[in-house]
């Protein structure tokens, strides 16, 4: 079953804002009611599960793929920020930057995750049965989002212990993010899926050689990393849709759940 409800988001403006917020619960949850779930945290929630809440019309179909596979998991989902002067940019970039076609950028992701940790995460755990603990958390997005999933993996490892990137915006803050991969204190069980499409490369300058030297630099750091390049893949929701079992199994891979304690 998957729901929609609101959530009060705060802008920088200090106003909260209404958001709709996604929760998937798996068949199981309402037959089996001691039974406690791992949690996937996810960035642009309408584009997760409904084509019809879709920017471009088309969604992950993260339901039916739960669905068909009875993956014992929920998921939990908020909308970006739809503003058109760069709000989903700021609202998912962990770093303030300059852009030739953009401009200047102000980076609110640790706002955005300080309320994912004190906030959403809360409510989710106190509402639903989860696993709250951090070996049974994720986290998960695509493009800035995606940026987003790798700087929570890393600057809110007590909280994440796994996460998956795909098509990070690697090219939003190049030097910053280098820096932060290779300063970042992770614990040794950490875990990491990113991939990025053979056919986006040349959106952006030297991407090629940007995702080498985060594989290379999280690989020299002894991060557990699934790193792929996905032949044809290109930059949407209906090719980061094919991806779904590649990282699924390796948020799953070799995770003991409350089945099998």
């Amino acid at each position: 079953m998957t729901k929609r409800f609101e959530v009060n988001f705060p802008l920088a403006n200090g106003r909260p804002e209404k958001r709709t917020a996604y929760i998937y619960l798996p068949e199981s949850y309402f037959k089996e009611p001691s039974k406690r779930y791992p949690v996937l945290y996810m960035f642009d929630g309408h584009n997760v599960f409904f084509d019809s809440d879709a920017t471009y019309g088309k969604s992950w179909g993260m339901k039916e793929y739960m669905d068909k596979t009875k993956t014992q998991m929920i998921i939990a989902a908020v909308e970006c920020n739809h503003s058109p002067n760069n709000g989903r940019l700021e609202e998912y970039s962990p770093f303030t930057f300059r852009d030739s076609e953009l401009g200047y950028v102000s980076g609110r992701g640790k706002a955005t995750m300080d309320w994912f940790v004190d906030v959403f995460k809360k409510y989710i755990d106190t509402n639903y049965r989860t696993i709250p603990d951090r070996e049974h958390t994720f986290i998960a997005g695509s493009s800035m989002g995606g940026l987003m999933s790798i700087y929570a993996l890393m600057e809110y490892n007590h909280i994440y212990s796994r996460a998956t990137a795909l098509s990070p915006s690697l090219w939003a803050s190049p030097v910053e993010v280098h820096n932060m991969l290779s300063t970042a204190q992770f614990d040794p069980d950490t875990v990491l899926y990113v991939d990025y499409g053979s056919e986006e490369f040349g959106n952006h300058r030297n991407m090629r050689r940007a995702f080498g030297e985060l594989a290379t630099l999280l690989m020299w750091r002894k991060l557990s990393l699934h790193c792929r390049i996905v032949p044809g893949g290109t930059h949407c929701e209906a090719s980061w849709e094919r991806q779904i079992p590649f990282f699924m199994e390796t948020l799953l891979y070799d995770l003991d759940t409350e089945e099998n304690k």
